[in-house]
């Protein structure tokens, strides 16, 4: 099995079509023809990839991308609607989809589409930078091979220091990044900070007057 993949989707020739598709390539797809037959489904477990349609009878394909991306930030989101224009696709990406891809679409593209973000997944599950390891799936850190117990902004914030080792990471960029916001006056960054260093992640070097610098051991 290559991945699991979600699509919700409200046309039965057009869900049936892509199941037909993926299915050929080894993976593995359930169809949804509504948002709250998604929503019990998401409650068994989270898939590889989401195919998500915008116009459902009972709901919007966007309010179900924000609600994955809050609960499972690891699922990749592609976006399939009839609405394509160039506004309708920076709405989809700006609320967290990894692509957007407009109806009517080629079969071999979705495919081609879908392939990628599998293999941009299985070679980004884990992050480890010396002693320390972070899993997009489950979202766990270990240290040294014992758990953290992390919250959801200390563990987008280990994240993307990361990604970013050794670089110096102004103090607005990571408000940005992981708070989406900027305010000088705010001592967030520093408390969460704090705490992860409490727990023994002793990376972080700060940067007077400029944020902070994520080191490699």
């Amino acid at each position: 099995m290559k991945g699991l993949i979600y699509v919700l989707e409200d046309d039965e020739s057009i869900s049936g079509l892509v199941k037909f598709s993926l299915e050929r390539e080894q993976i593995v797809c359930r169809t949804f023809s509504s948002v709250k037959a998604f929503k019990d489904g998401m409650a068994y477990g989270a898939p590889d990839i989401a195919l998500l349609d915008i116009m459902l009878p009972d709901g919007s394909g966007l309010e179900v991308l924000k609600e994955i991306k809050e609960r499972y930030p690891s699922v990749c989101c592609i976006m399939l609607s009839a609405l394509g224009s160039e506004h309708d696709k920076v709405v989809g990406l700006d609320l967290g989809a990894d692509d957007y891809i407009a109806k009517p679409f080629g079969v071999m593209e979705l495919v081609a589409r879908v392939n990628a973000a599998l293999r941009r997944r299985s070679g980004n599950n884990t992050i480890k930078v010396g002693d320390l390891e972070l899993n997009n799936d489950t979202m766990s850190v270990t240290l040294r091979g014992k758990p953290l117990e992390v919250n959801k902004k200390e563990f987008e914030l280990l994240r993307y220091c990361m990604k970013n080792t050794d670089m110096v990471l102004p103090r607005d960029t990571l408000l940005t990044e992981i708070w989406g916001y900027v305010d000088t006056e705010t001592r967030t960054l520093d408390n969460h900070v704090a705490r992860l260093r409490k727990l023994g992640v002793d990376n972080f070097e700060t940067v007077f007057g400029v944020g902070y610098r994520f080191k490699k051991p």
